[in-house]
């Protein structure tokens, strides 16, 4: 099994010297291919700054992060650009999916961007559009489809380039709870079927459920990690709330 993400000893500031935050704590970690990892924590954990710099919305202080065999911390902004084009796939809480393109060419972007040839483009979009359960909804607009269904259209475009990782942020935060249920299978037929290696922050108990591996953050360190292994969802669930207790504060801040 190949090393998709390697994160060595990186750490995050925010502010100046009269008001420095860390907010990301000398973390290191690994994430092997077909994995499916949930990070998990209180608001102001750093979970969301982890996913930014693995994501090269940020950038780290110090440390380093590998995707593949290339180091993302020593990438100039030209060729971090082209990298997460080509090599990752984002699934945002707001869908951002553009109004003015049906669910295809919403798809069908991602691929055109890397200039794919157009007879490709559909054979790709329709495998994965089958897979999600979406090809109903292909020739819709964004507002004549469900959430649930967006967020569908959303993992078919973040998977249709065959990304090295894909990296989810709250994915179910804007949805009901059935919504929720499909898309959570959704991801999980893009793990098993077609081996997506998946990074997944999450609040929610529920949803990280779906994932093999848990990593919890607290004060921007890694507190504590948990493994579904034979597990069935349920017992897993359950394990995710015992480390939540221990995390104390809030509950309802960490799920």
């Amino acid at each position: 099994m190949s090393t998709v993400l390697k994160v060595e000893n990186i750490e995050k500031y925010y502010g100046n010297k009269g008001n420095l935050t860390k907010a990301v704590d000398n973390i290191s970690f690994q994430v092997e291919k077909g994995e499916y990892i949930g990070i998990m924590g209180a608001s102001g954990s750093g979970k969301t700054t982890l996913l930014n710099c693995i994501s090269t919305i940020d950038t780290v202080t110090s440390g380093h992060i590998y995707i593949g065999e290339k180091d993302i911390t020593e990438m100039n902004s030209k060729k971090l650009s082209r990298f997460r084009r080509e090599e990752l796939g984002f699934i945002f809480q707001d869908f951002n999916l553009l109004d003015t393109l049906t669910a295809f060419e919403n798809i069908a972007l991602a691929l055109t961007i890397l200039k794919v040839p157009a007879g490709e483009i559909n054979s790709r979009i329709k495998v994965v559009a089958e897979r999600l359960g979406i090809t109903n909804v292909l020739n819709k607009y964004p507002y004549e489809i469900s959430g649930g269904e967006k967020q569908r259209v959303a993992s078919a475009r973040a998977i249709v380039t065959n990304p090295s990782l894909i990296l989810a942020d709250e994915p179910t935060g804007a949805l009901d709870s059935k919504s929720s249920r499909m898309l959570l299978e959704s991801f999980a037929k893009l793990n098993e079927e077609f081996h997506a290696t998946i990074l997944m922050v999450t609040h929610d108990a529920f949803t990280a459920s779906y994932c093999k591996r848990i990593l919890f953050i607290k004060d921007g360190k890694i507190f504590n990690e948990i493994i579904k292994g034979k597990d069935s969802r349920k017992e897993f669930f359950n394990k995710i709330i015992e480390v939540v207790t221990l995390l104390g504060g809030d509950n309802s801040n960490v799920l």
